[in-house]
């Protein structure tokens, strides 16, 4: 069993903002899974099917970003889901626009979200998939009034950006399950 939490806040005005880019990931990966339309559950939204023989749940926390451990750790523990088993997909200032990188345990670079899961899962040794939205380019603007604004780049690299880093998680997944004996 695997757990990908996509990261964001919750409701309409916070769609398209960069904070939001963990749930249009993960809105992405349940399309190409071609699951059915997410359910409530561990106060998230919650899809899950077999991918590779394996059950795979992708969570998105309705608890807004500060709190996303109270729905991360709720369905770990649910499903006994063990860190190397936990992907974390959530924006990342520190990478330029359009990049998205795999990295595990490590810092938490300040992103309330991360911290809020260490606390919930007890580590940050889990995975996570940054996803780059870049910095402020306007001098004295503020990250959280920039992460909390929609994108400024064209539709099209936005969408490049969500596609790219969904390939990263589907890479990430392949070769996770590569390494283990599949079990549904």
């Amino acid at each position: 069993m695997y757990l990908i939490a996509a990261l964001g806040n919750p409701g309409q005005k916070h769609e398209r903002q960069r904070h939001n880019v963990g749930f249009m990931v993960g809105e992405e990966l349940r399309r190409r899974f071609g699951w059915g339309p997410f359910r409530d559950k561990f106060r998230g939204l919650m899809g899950e099917g077999p991918v590779g023989g394996v059950k795979v749940v992708v969570l998105l926390p309705m608890t807004f970003m500060n709190r996303s451990g109270d729905s991360v750790g709720r369905a770990a523990e649910y499903f006994g889901v063990p860190l190397e088993r936990l992907l974390v997909v959530h924006d990342e200032v520190e990478l330029p626009f359009g990049e998205a990188r795999l990295k595990e345990g490590g810092g938490l670079g300040g992103h309330n979200g991360l911290r809020s899961i260490e606390q919930a899962v007890g580590s940050r040794d889990f995975h996570r998939l940054r996803v780059g939205v870049g910095r402020p380019e306007e001098p004295g603007r503020s990250l959280a009034g920039y992460v909390l604004s929609s994108f400024d780049e064209p539709e099209d690299a936005v969408l490049g950006l969500i596609r790219g880093a969904a390939d990263l998680a589907e890479e990430w997944l392949a070769s996770a399950l590569s390494a283990s004996e599949p079990s549904v």
